[in-house]
């Protein structure tokens, strides 16, 4: 047997009691229940009573008023005002599913759509992630904002910025050693590093960046007590071009470090 879903069985006819009306002489009222706007299924949901006589879908409903169609005289009464809801209900009715009504983890469909709204993450609510500005998405943290993506994909945080900016990150990394056996010890992005001669090297990328508009900076192991440099011969979007120079000449060195920037 599948689960019922829906108000418990002992409350199955769903009987709303609305506020008696206080005629005025005029033809339309508003339905309150509680003295709060209430908004009935249709007229065919109500049932009203006025000096005795029940009366039943001789009157429209827009929204949270009821229309006779004719003035009420100030002098009737109303008896009671009810509504009658839908009974056994396999599916709630839009809106009707509130957050004290779920239980445990919430599982959602393949596609949730908040539109625009805040989703708090943390029990006193200044963490979230939102996505009120077109194309881009913020998370907050402690109420501030702490990263955004915008609609170009930039990927902007604070970290020691003093705020949030555009992080521009390192593409490619590496560091050899060329005096003895050539070896890589260690990169990132980068396919291989080719050995032309003393001191002359080429860094290819394992992706190519997308334009040849990037920083390239070095570092190395000091072989002489002379001015030294590392120097860039070419870039291109699939590689960069380097030479390490001590002494007035190209050199190798025990370790060679290169980082690109866009």
């Amino acid at each position: 047997m599948g689960n019922y879903l829906g108000r418990g069985l002992d409350k199955i006819s769903n009987i709303e009691i609305l506020d008696n009306i206080t005629f005025d002489g005029s033809s339309s009222y508003s339905i309150t229940k509680g003295s709060v706007a209430f908004t009935p299924n249709s007229a065919q949901s109500l049932l009203i009573s006025i000096d005795g006589v029940v009366q039943a879908t001789n009157f429209t409903v827009n929204s949270s008023t009821i229309d006779f169609g004719v003035a009420v005289p100030s002098t009737s009464t109303c008896n009671f005002f009810l509504h009658y809801g839908t009974g056994v209900m396999t599916v709630p009715s839009d809106g009707s599913v509130t957050t004290a009504k779920l239980g445990g983890a919430l599982v959602t469909p393949s596609t949730l759509d908040v539109n625009g709204n805040e989703l708090i993450l943390d029990a006193d609510a200044d963490t979230s992630i939102k996505a009120d500005t077109d194309d881009q998405i913020t998370l907050k943290t402690g109420g501030t904002n702490a990263v955004i993506v915008d609609g170009s994909q930039n990927l902007k945080f604070n970290s020691g910025y003093g705020s949030v900016q555009t992080a521009y990150g390192c593409r490619a990394w590496v560091h050899f050693k060329s005096t003895g056996t050539f070896t890589v010890n260690g990169s990132g992005n980068v396919s291989s590093v080719s050995d032309n001669g003393v001191g002359v090297f080429v860094v290819n990328f394992a992706t190519s960046l997308p334009d040849g508009n990037f920083q390239v900076s070095g570092g190395h192991k000091r072989v002489s007590a002379n001015a030294e440099i590392v120097n860039i011969l070419g870039h291109g979007v699939n590689s960069v071009n380097v030479e390490f120079f001590a002494s007035g000449s190209v050199a190798d060195t025990d370790y060679l470090g290169i980082a690109v920037h866009r």
